[in-house]
């Protein structure tokens, strides 16, 4: 609900106030609703800063740890390719499609396959026929249209699509809706990026996610996101992390801080279950927020826990240190620990017997794949998720047999393209499935050391919001959009 006084002074915002009503069936919601009154209690006055949100204040100890999107410099969306047949678990499937798109000589049917992005429902400004002006920093460009290309396909590239779920996708800007050339740009193989949620409430398991490769708009958890790379550019020396941070921090700590250190600490301290369990209530406004504390030992000891946690969520690739117990490629688990597959276990290759089911036997700790299975897998790690989304369960979906997905409202199908994959299981998906299931072994045995980091952290000496604000060394938080600054001292009641 808006208003607008006729005596509003237009150079200044309206005043946002907020509430909810109580939990409750339909009927108790509109008896609620029937006994409101603008001039009554119960309402909430939300930030005044022009870009804050549309949520009251927060309260309490939540209110003074630092917004998470105040410690970057940029942070922006994943990229969203718009088209599913670009993006693929395996290398060949991606060359496979491409051929056949390219060897469709009928122009109506070859714009189908492609699958354009469509404005009104007409091609907007993907399409067969779009040429380019420039094309992904540091991949092939072609200066041609779709319809008129007669090469190979433009090299795969490994793809961050979801949290633990690394699969290909296709690098040429004539196939990607919304490519962020900002990530691509800055991207090379010393940058990490943080994915968040942004516009929900993280439910259950980590409140942040890592991955060493270009990052989908969706990879958090599979709803949407905002990315925070490390690195503001490819030589990884100049850094995302606020510079002014990272001096006020070195001169509260009297140690410097880099920006790696901020990263691995925001690692330590949020992407586990028990943040996201502790914070569950302030949650429910979306937008994370990081305690920061002023104990130097403490935040030491977090930033190196972080290195191990990033170390594992990319697989190995970054933050490798061997003398630290993190030696560079696929993380493992103690041995006699990990998961192993009995040769009587091993997951069929041949079409007919592709699996279509993933499921678990607790009594054996067997994850069972089709009509193969693997032993030794925790309970734990069968049930990781990532905000509601179990993490096996959604890796398997796009290796499945069936990979369809439903169409929800009146969206279009996608391209006949999506069903061209790998005829049976492909020994990839095993050795992949099989580095998964090390990294969340090892990912839930951390768990507890980063509750009770949480807890020493939350318990000790603080470094505010309000402190770090003063000393000029945070950005605003916000950046989501807001009706302040264009409703001119009347009310806007949310």
């Amino acid at each position: 609900m808006a208003l607008r006084r006729s005596d509003a002074d237009p150079a200044g915002p309206a005043r946002v106030r907020y509430r909810s009503l109580p939990l409750g069936d339909r009927k108790e919601k509109f008896a609620a609703l029937g006994a409101i009154t603008l001039d009554g209690e119960g309402w909430s006055n939300c930030p005044a800063e022009e870009r804050a949100s549309f949520f009251p204040k927060a309260g309490g100890a939540w209110s003074d740890f630092a917004a998470v999107e105040s410690l970057f410099v940029y942070n922006g969306s994943g990229v969203m390719p718009g088209r599913t047949w670009v993006v693929a678990p395996d290398e060949a499937s991606l060359e496979g499609r491409w051929q056949v798109l390219q060897g469709e000589k009928n122009p109506d049917r070859k714009e189908v396959l492609f699958h354009p992005h469509l404005v009104d429902d007409k091609p907007g400004d993907r399409h067969v026929k779009w040429i380019p002006k420039r094309g992904l920093f540091g991949h092939e460009y072609r200066a041609m249209s779709i319809s008129t290309d007669t090469g190979r396909v433009v090299k795969p590239l490994r793809y961050g699509f979801r949290s633990f779920d690394r699969q290909w996708i296709i690098p040429d800007i004539r196939v990607l809706n919304r490519p962020n050339p900002t990530l691509w740009a800055t991207h090379s193989n010393q940058q990490v990026y943080m994915t968040a949620p942004h516009d929900r409430t993280p439910t259950g398991g980590p409140s942040v996610s890592f991955t060493c490769l270009v990052p989908d708009l969706h990879h958090y958890h599979g709803r949407g996101g905002r990315a925070f790379p490390l690195w503001s550019d490819r030589s990884a020396g100049q850094s995302n992390i606020r510079p002014a941070l990272s001096a006020a921090l070195a001169a509260a700590h009297g140690a410097p801080v880099s920006a790696p250190d901020m990263l691995a600490y925001v690692a330590a301290v949020a992407a586990h279950p028990a943040y996201t369990a502790r914070f569950q209530p302030d949650l429910v406004q979306p937008g994370l927020r990081i305690p920061i504390t002023a104990d130097a030992t403490l935040f030491a000891e977090a930033a190196e826990l972080g290195r191990e946690v990033i170390w594992l969520h990319t697989f190995g690739e970054r933050f490798a240190d061997p003398q630290a117990g993190r030696p560079a490629g696929p993380p493992r688990l103690p041995t006699g620990q990990g998961p192993t597959i009995p040769k009587q276990g091993a997951i069929p290759t041949d079409p007919h017997r592709m699996p279509d089911a993933i499921d678990y036997d607790a009594a054996k700790n067997r994850l069972i794949v089709g009509q193969g299975y693997i032993d030794n897998v925790p309970k734990a790690v069968w049930e990781y998720e990532v905000s509601g989304k179990q993490v096996l369960v959604q890796w398997f979906s796009y290796r499945r047999r069936d990979r369809s997905r439903p169409i929800i409202g009146d969206r279009r199908p996608p391209s006949p393209l999506d069903k061209l994959q790998a005829d049976g299981w492909l020994a990839e998906y095993t050795t992949e499935l099989l580095n998964v299931l090390h990294v969340l072994g090892r990912l839930v045995a951390l768990e507890a050391r980063q509750a009770d980091l949480l807890n020493r952290i939350c318990e000790g000496a603080l470094i505010t919001a309000a402190q770090l604000a003063t000393a000029g060394a945070l950005e605003s938080p916000g950046g989501g959009r807001s009706g302040t600054a264009d409703s001119r001292q009347g009310d806007l009641l949310v």
